[in-house]
């Protein structure tokens, strides 16, 4: 399983000078005790967010600061962009960052973010899929061919060329089965997460989407579902629940459709137009409890090595944490410290005598840092 870092601040809870000193020191952290990827979202006109409107310019921050983790877009809204701008944007950070680039392409839903290219709301999702083979075509260099002044024929070859041959793309689904199922069919990974969707659901459409890939004869990784959760660990239950309660369920009033989608993923049907103050507090409260037990990675690294298994079961790749949604600088990067702990014992056998023998999490983990100074210490030897 892989694990990464995934940002999505609201800028009701914290100053943008607080979510971006978390944007950097969290990357560090991640590349000096081996994440996978920092993942940066666009987001328009919305406090949920709104503090990321280009990924291309966070991840060129990110990639001047880091040195092995991977750098991605989560996501691109690319009806809202010219394929030539997003290639030239991201060649630039795929050179600062020596190809570690990634794009997850989304086709958006607000039509007020479609402010910069309203014509293309209607069939954005067309749009989208156009745009993500043209961008590919660009990224490898070919020429292609665009409508210029007067409607001239206009043939673009992008500068700067980037360092990967190939441009790694996921698109982004919320949900629909069908985006699954498109992602397989054009060789392209999966972000996704649990607002609105159960992990039998997801399980679901992670099936559907692994045979598309391989009924179109996309190669036998069988390609790569990455899902976000909200994520905070700590080594007390009871303290991690009191400690994320009240900025987790300020997080998500800030956004409530997301919390509707949580809602509706539950089976019940909520008009925002029908929420009293007193309703909006009871929604908020099942949200969170909901996240908390079963749609977060959030708790013990004991707990939540038992959902990384559940995930691992349903045929999730890579955990992408959100990790910004209010909590203190602090409390935060002590968090990761913990979550490291998860990811190592996750992706080493001895995680299995949780389940076996009545021992702790940090016995574990203890197991797991002893084998891998031993393992460390042989290939020096060799």
């Amino acid at each position: 399983m892989d694990f990464s870092l995934f940002y999505f601040a609201s800028a009701e809870q914290a100053a943008a000078e607080d979510s971006y000193r978390l944007l950097i020191e969290g990357a560090k952290f991640a590349d000096q005790h081996g994440f996978k990827a920092v993942w940066t979202p666009e987001r328009h006109f919305h406090s949920f967010g709104g503090l990321f409107p280009n990924p291309s310019l966070t991840s060129a921050v990110i990639a001047a600061i880091t040195e092995r983790i991977q750098i991605r877009a989560g996501s691109v809204v690319l009806p809202l962009h010219h394929p030539v701008r997003v290639a030239e944007e991201w060649a630039v950070v795929d050179n600062l960052s020596n190809g570690r680039v990634g794009i997850s392409f989304a086709s958006g839903w607000n039509s007020d973010d479609f402010l910069f290219a309203p014509e293309n709301y209607a069939h954005r999702k067309e749009v989208t899929m156009r745009g993500v083979e043209t961008v590919r075509r660009l990224w490898r260099g070919e020429t292609v061919t665009f409508s210029g002044v007067d409607g001239q024929d206009l043939r673009v070859k992008t500068l700067p060329r980037p360092v990967q041959r190939e441009l790694p793309v996921w698109l982004t689904a919320a949900g629909p089965a069908d985006t699954f199922r498109l992602a397989g069919e054009r060789g392209a990974y999966v972000l996704t997460h649990l607002l609105g969707q159960s992990l039998e659901l997801l399980a679901e459409k992670i099936d559907l989407y692994r045979r598309a890939w391989r009924e179109h004869d996309h190669g036998p990784d069988a390609g790569h579902v990455t899902l976000m959760l909200h994520t905070f660990v700590g080594e007390d239950d009871k303290a991690v629940r009191e400690k994320i309660r009240r900025p987790l369920s300020n997080y998500l009033k800030s956004s409530l459709d997301q919390v509707l989608g949580l809602m509706q993923g539950a089976g019940d049907k909520v008009d925002p137009r029908d929420l009293t103050e007193e309703n909006l507090d009871a929604l908020i409260s099942y949200a969170f409890n909901r996240l908390y037990e079963t749609t977060g990675l959030c708790g013990t690294p004991g707990s939540c090595l038992r959902m990384i298994d559940c995930l691992r079961d349903v045929g999730v790749d890579e955990v992408a944490c959100l990790i910004d949604f209010g909590v203190d600088f602090d409390s935060v990067m002590a968090s990761l410290k913990c979550l490291e702990q998860v990811m190592l014992a996750s992706n080493d056998r001895t995680h299995e005598t949780l389940q076996s023998e009545d021992i702790s999490f940090e016995e574990v983990f203890d197991r797991v840092a002893t084998r891998r100074t031993l393992m460390n210490r042989h290939s020096h030897r060799r």
